[in-house]
C-alpha cells in the first residue's frame, strides 16, 4: 500500500518532502508532480526501482528516459554541454522542456539510449518537484506517468491513487495536473533540433 502525501503547491511541507526522499533513499518508486504533468520517479542508480517502473508502464529497452534536475550545476556532470547549450539552457530553464545530449560515464548505461547514447535532461519549474530535487541533492530519474493504453498522463491524484496504490511506494498530490507535454530539444549534435513542439516555448531554439 503506497503512502498518499498531500503537499501544498506553492509552499511544499518540508516534513513531507523529508519523508519523500527518505523514501526515495530506500529505492522507493514516487509519483510526484512537475511543470507537465505527474510523472515517476527513482534513484538514477536503483536498477530494481526502474525495473518497476518499466513494470507499471510496460516500457521496452528502447524507451528514452530522463533525469530531471534541480539546476544547471547539476548538468555538466551527467551530460556532454557545449558553451552554446549551456546559454540556451540557462536562459529558458526550469521550464517545460526536455533536452537531449550525449551522456557523460557517470549515466547509467541501460538510462542511455542504446544507439545514440543520449540522455533526456529535465530542469522542471514545479515548486514540488525542486524541492524534492533540491532535498534529493542528485539527479532523479523520471519518465511521464502514462500507462498503458493512455496516450496523455495521469492528471487526478486520486485515480491514481486508485489505479497505482499497490505499485508505488509514495504519492504526491500537488493537485489536478493536466498533462502538458514538454518541448523537447535535440542538443546532442551541437545545432539545436525541435523533436516535439510542447508547452515550453520552441522559438528560442529555432
Amino acid at each position: 500500500m503506497s503512502q498518499f502525501f498531500q503537499v501544498h503547491p506553492d509552499n511544499p511541507q518540508p516534513r513531507l518532502i523529508s519523508q519523500a526522499v527518505a523514501l526515495l533513499r530506500q529505492g522507493g518508486v514516487v509519483v510526484f508532480p512537475t511543470d507537465s504533468g505527474y510523472a515517476l520517479a527513482c534513484p538514477l542508480g536503483d536498477k530494481k526501482a526502474l525495473e518497476r517502473i518499466c513494470r507499471i508502464r510496460q516500457l521496452n529497452d528502447d524507451h528514452n528516459f530522463s533525469l530531471i534536475c534541480r539546476d544547471h550545476s547539476e548538468l555538466a556532470h551527467y551530460a556532454r554541454v557545449d558553451n552554446l547549450a549551456f546559454r540556451l539552457l540557462r536562459n529558458n530553464t526550469p521550464g517545460a522542456y526536455t533536452f537531449i545530449f550525449k551522456g557523460t560515464k557517470e549515466v547509467p548505461r541501460r538510462l542511455l539510449n542504446p544507439k545514440r547514447k543520449t540522455i533526456g535532461i529535465r530542469i522542471p519549474d514545479n515548486n514540488i518537484a525542486k524541492a524534492l530535487l533540491e532535498a534529493m541533492g542528485e539527479p532523479l530519474m523520471s519518465t511521464s506517468l502514462i500507462l498503458p493504453g493512455e496516450q496523455d498522463s495521469e492528471a487526478d491524484p486520486y485515480e491514481i491513487r486508485e489505479r497505482l496504490e499497490h505499485a508505488v511506494d509514495l504519492i504526491i498530490d500537488g493537485g489536478y495536473l493536466p498533462s502538458q507535454p514538454t518541448t523537447v530539444v535535440d542538443l546532442s549534435d551541437g545545432d539545436a533540433q525541435i523533436v516535439r513542439v510542447g508547452c515550453g516555448d520552441p522559438s528560442p531554439f529555432e
